[in-house]
């Protein structure tokens, strides 16, 4: 049975621009209940209010779920995107669809290359932490010796991957782009691993001092 706050999501999935009143109603609780709700996701960044003029008199507050919120029904976005890739694959070469995704991890890592190059191996480690979360993966990283192994506890294109394994070059484009070096993918949930990971070499290490 799905919680009040997910009802409340589904509402405005459906829904949007809907008011306090209107979700109260949808899933059958008073005004105070739904007002509770509403702020706690909107902490959680998942829904956002917005106030609309509506006729004579003071604009009413309106919801509407954040591109965060909309995350939260993939399986409306997972058979579209399939069908994107199988439709451009029909009209593109494998190498070009890689070359797309590729493209795009160099675009975001770019974005801040100049800040980046003079942090320390470890830096960059968290730095690919945090800009990889933002993606919508998590991902850990430890030392192992003198090599560093970086590990994709969750990926956001798991089930994508399975029909195109071509968007997995995005993530390692990302890592080598920011670290100004090729790394080696060492596992893949592809061929059977529990998860994804990467090994940065002692002698990479030392091409980065």
């Amino acid at each position: 049975m799905k919680s009040t706050r997910d009802r409340i999501l589904q509402t405005l999935l459906n829904h949007p621009q809907a008011t306090i009143s209107d979700l109260a109603d949808s899933v059958n609780i008073n005004t105070i209940s739904a007002r509770h709700h509403l702020t706690s996701l909107q902490l959680e960044g998942l829904i956002r209010a917005e106030e609309v003029r509506h006729g004579v008199g003071r604009p009413r507050l309106v919801y509407s779920l954040t591109e965060s919120g909309f995350e939260k029904f993939p399986t409306r976005y997972l058979q579209l995107t399939n069908r994107l890739l199988t439709q451009l694959k029909l009209r593109m070469p494998e190498e070009e669809i890689e070359a797309i995704f590729s493209e795009m991890a160099k675009e975001i890592a770019s974005e801040q290359l100049e800040r980046i190059k003079k942090l320390s191996i470890e830096e960059k480690l968290n730095y690919i932490k945090e800009t990889l979360s933002d993606q919508g993966f998590s991902i850990e990283w430890e030392k192992s010796g003198e090599n560093y192994i970086i590990k994709e506890i969750s990926c956001p294109f798991f089930h994508v991957g399975q029909f195109h394994p071509e968007v997995c070059t995005m993530d390692q484009t990302l890592i080598s782009s920011i670290l100004s070096i090729p790394t080696v993918k060492v596992e893949c949930v592809l061929d059977g691993d529990n998860q994804c990971s990467y090994i940065i070499t002692k002698k990479q290490v030392a091409e980065l001092k």
